[in-house]
């Protein structure tokens, strides 16, 4: 049994407060996007997308679970910036492995642009623990319609070098750590009972997917309180690449330093753009692959 959608109408405003505006499409609330969480500083304190539900009202994402604390339904979280941990939780040392490190900066919300009830547009900068700003960012959200069984979560994101240089990427992959985990980017933490399926157009399962660059990455599950869904990923920018877990916990992450660390060039902004599927129901892969080509770019 899914969920009951919730009604955005009986918020004072339909994007909702300076904290917590929401996301609503056909006059349902669909997410909920926490902007100045109050966050222990080893949580990698960030705004973020929680929860977000399917359009029946199923929940599709998970923060703050045990087994990492620091996943924060889906937000935009990386590792290693110029050697600040703006993931949180322990960070990888090469040599050494997981260290607890006093090393953690938060990404911080400065100002709106727009808001509205399916469009959230403003400025955050990501700091290190002392306040020293080592990136500016420009970050607009969108929600709209992708039929009567799912809705499309649309998130991008311009990244800009405050320090006068180069600012780089890194992730527990860059710093030695084998495995394929080179997460940091754009992250999903999902909700789900049991194991899910994930897949590509060419591949299914975490091993065959995870490091892939496909254009799109499908996640299939069943919420814990009931409700079958569908996320479908896309939007790898060049060197991205998908990092994905399942068996351990069910995650996703448009990875930015998935083998070798990225570089935002001081003088040249990234340019990121994230598109998610958020749909009730298993789809198959001939259905995705129709919604994503249908979608257009």
């Amino acid at each position: 049994m899914t969920a009951e959608p919730r009604s955005a109408a009986a918020e004072s405003s339909p994007a909702g407060t300076d904290t917590e505006p929401r996301l609503v499409v056909g006059g349902v609330e669909v997410a909920r996007y926490l902007v100045s969480p109050d966050l222990d500083p080893r949580h990698g304190p960030r705004p973020y997308l929680h929860p977000v539900r399917t359009r029946a009202g199923t929940p599709v994402t998970d923060a703050l679970p045990a087994d990492h604390v620091w996943h924060l339904g889906a937000s935009l979280a990386v590792q290693d910036v110029d050697g600040v941990n703006l993931w949180g939780g322990r960070t990888y040392v090469r040599g050494t492995g997981y260290t607890w490190r006093d090393d953690h900066g938060v990404i911080a919300h400065t100002g709106w642009r727009e808001r509205a009830a399916d469009r959230l547009d403003h400025d955050l900068e990501w700091r290190d623990r002392h306040g020293r700003v080592l990136l500016h960012e420009h970050r607009r959200i969108t929600a709209s319609p992708a039929g009567e069984d799912a809705w499309w979560l649309d998130l991008s994101a311009t990244l800009t070098a405050a320090t006068g240089a180069d600012v780089h990427l890194g992730s527990p992959a860059t710093n030695g750590r084998p495995g394929g985990a080179g997460y940091g980017g754009f992250f999903w933490r999902a909700a789900a009972d049991g194991e899910p399926l994930v897949r590509t157009a060419e591949a299914e399962g975490e091993e065959a997917v995870n490091g892939s660059t496909a254009p799109w990455l499908a996640l299939s599950a069943s919420a814990p309180g009931g409700g079958a869904y569908t996320l479908v990923f896309a939007g790898l920018g060049p060197g991205d690449r998908w990092f994905v877990r399942t068996a351990m916990y069910p995650g996703v992450c448009a990875a930015y330093a998935f083998d070798r660390p990225a570089v935002v060039a001081a003088g040249r902004p990234r340019h990121n753009r994230h598109r998610v599927l958020v749909a009730d129901g298993h789809l198959d892969p001939a259905d995705i692959a129709a919604r994503v080509e249908g979608a257009g770019p």
